[in-house]
Order: structure tokens, then C-alpha cells, then sequence
């Protein structure tokens, strides 16, 4: 077996459910039961083996090796091709950088690949071992879909809580960086949507096609997964549209204390323009100037410019313009 084997359980059959090692995962059969495989598509073993040994054609091949996917469902033989999307939850990543998990989901065999750890992958693992997981592919299917939309629509209420609070700043007054973390969500709720969409479709096409792997209680359960993954991305698109409008508020708040600013400056430009106009002109250095010989002149002068500035400053009142 591959060193690219990253987890091997036995879900049915004689000491199910059981960890496997890769020899035993080599050496297992159908008629023993049900085995969940799960790779890393990026290890040059990985790729040997699902050529070469694992039996499958070179489209399930190909979808399980494929290095970039969107979220869809492909009926190939007896089985269902997936790929899927989770929120990214490893240390140091972007949540919405989300992790691709592809699928091949047959009655006796399951194999999935992913180059990142995903917690819903691990969580089921986990849960298998422990007794209280699927034991057949409807359940598997099911429970690692349902995995993926919980932490999926987690991350979305997130999504609503931060905007709740940017929000709130901005009828607060607070603004500082508000521009730079409205736009950072807004870049998250694009990029989620563009693979959660798809996947809200390829969850629709699930059901329909696959009567052969479901039976009616988890076709149910199916169907209220796929309303919660609806439901999630009509918020997101809710967060969005908020978002969007937040944004837009925020540059009419900048642009009315940019205009505000230029009207005062505009107003004190009115009120010094005529008082520049008679001090040059006073203050050439030509004969003929009035008062130059008199005392009490430039008290009048100065009296004069007052006088100029309480009337401009009443013609702002009476125009409101102040």
C-alpha cells in the first residue's frame, strides 16, 4: 500500500469497526465488507496506486487525482464521484481558503483524497472507530456531508457575528480601519460563495441520483442537510449584501466630512478674500494712500474690516450657509 495512505477503517463486516494497517487495507476484499481509504492526492505513491492497482477507471482516477475542483457529483459505474469543499481549520490558514475533498463512494469501497487535514475527515474517523459511526456508504456519505456543511454554516454565522460588530462601530462613529475590515469580509463572503454555490447544487443532484445508495431515513436526513447548507448560503449572501451597504455608508460618511471640510475652508476663503483684496491694495507703496498721515487711521482701517466680516458672517446665517 502506498505511503501516501493517510487513514484505513473497516466500517462492516467480521471486527468492524477497526483501524487497518496498509497491508490490510492491500489485502482486503470486498466479501469482508465495507473499507474507507483515504489519500493524499499529492504523494507520487498516491497516484501509482490508484493507477495501477486500485482498480478504478481513468475518470475516477482522474477526479480523485484532479489538482483544482469545484464541488460536483458524477454517477461512474456502481459508485458516486464527489468533490467537496470544508472551511479551512488548520493553524495559520484562511478559514476561507477552503479544503478540497474528492470521493468515490461505492456499496464495498470508499476512497477519498485531500492534500489538507480536515477536521470532518478526522472527526469521522474518529466516531467510526469509536462505534458511532456509518456502517454502510449512505451513512458514510451522509455523515462526512454533514460534517462539512455544520463547520461550513459555522463559519458563515461567523461571518454574521463579525459583521453585527462593524456595524455597530460604524453607528458608533468609530470608523478607524472600518474600510480595510468591511472589504476583508466582503472578499470572504465572495470566495466561500463561489464554492459553497456549486456544492449546494451538487447536493441537490445527490439526491436524485442516488437511489442505490441511500435508503429513505437517510435520503430524509440527506435532504435536511442539503436545506442547511440552503439556508447557509442565503445568510452569506444576506452577510454579503450588508456588507456591501455598510461599505457604501462608510464612503458617504468619508465623503460628507471631506465636503464638510472643504465648505469650511471654502467659507473662510469668502470671508479673507475681500479683506486680502483692501489690505494689498492699502499696502502699495505709492503716494496717494488715505490716511497715511493720520493717526487713528489704521484703528478705522482695522474697525472697517471688522465691520466687513460681521456683515459676510450675517449674509451666511441669513443664507444658511452657516
Amino acid at each position: 500500500m502506498p505511503d501516501g495512505l493517510v487513514n484505513a477503517v473497516q466500517l462492516s463486516g467480521d471486527g468492524a469497526p477497526l483501524q487497518l494497517s496498509k497491508q490490510q487495507a492491500l489485502d482486503f476484499t470486498p466479501e469482508q465488507g465495507l473499507v474507507w481509504l483515504h489519500f493524499n492526492y499529492k504523494h507520487p505513491a498516491t497516484e501509482r496506486w490508484l493507477t495501477d492497482e486500485s482498480g478504478l477507471t481513468m475518470l475516477e482516477t482522474d477526479a480523485l487525482l484532479a489538482q483544482d475542483t469545484r464541488p460536483r457529483i458524477l454517477r461512474s459505474g456502481d459508485g458516486v464521484l464527489l468533490a467537496l469543499r470544508g472551511i479551512n481549520l488548520n493553524p495559520g490558514a484562511d478559514p476561507e481558503d477552503m479544503v478540497s475533498l474528492r470521493l468515490y463512494v461505492a456499496k464495498n469501497r470508499i476512497i477519498t483524497t485531500s492534500s489538507r487535514d480536515l477536521l470532518s475527515v478526522k472527526g469521522l474517523a474518529q466516531d467510526i472507530l469509536d462505534g458511532n459511526g456509518p456502517d454502510n456508504s449512505g451513512g458514510f456519505l451522509l455523515s462526512i456531508c454533514e460534517r462539512l456543511t455544520d463547520r461550513n454554516v459555522t463559519f458563515i454565522d461567523q461571518l454574521e457575528e463579525r459583521l453585527d460588530e462593524l456595524e455597530d462601530k460604524l453607528l458608533e462613529g468609530d470608523r478607524r480601519d472600518l474600510r480595510t475590515e468591511i472589504a476583508e469580509l466582503r472578499r470572504q463572503t465572495v470566495v466561500v460563495r463561489r464554492y459553497l454555490a456549486p456544492q449546494r447544487d451538487a447536493f441537490s443532484k445527490l439526491l436524485n441520483d442516488s437511489a442505490s445508495i441511500y435508503d429513505d431515513h437517510q435520503r430524509l436526513a440527506f435532504n435536511e442537510v442539503n436545506d442547511t447548507l440552503v439556508r447557509g448560503i442565503e445568510d452569506l449572501d444576506s452577510v454579503r449584501e450588508r456588507a456591501t451597504v455598510a461599505q457604501e455608508e462608510l464612503q458617504n460618511h468619508q465623503s460628507e466630512a471631506v465636503n464638510q471640510r472643504l465648505y469650511f475652508l471654502s467659507l473662510i476663503s469668502a470671508v479673507f478674500l475681500p479683506l486680502g483684496f483692501l489690505t494689498g491694495l492699502l499696502g502699495v507703496n505709492i503716494a496717494g494712500i488715505p490716511g497715511a498721515e493720520t493717526p487713528w487711521a489704521f484703528t478705522a482701517f482695522c474697525t472697517g474690516l471688522a465691520l466687513i466680516v460681521a456683515v459676510q458672517l450675517w449674509f451666511f446665517y441669513r443664507h444658511r450657509w452657516l
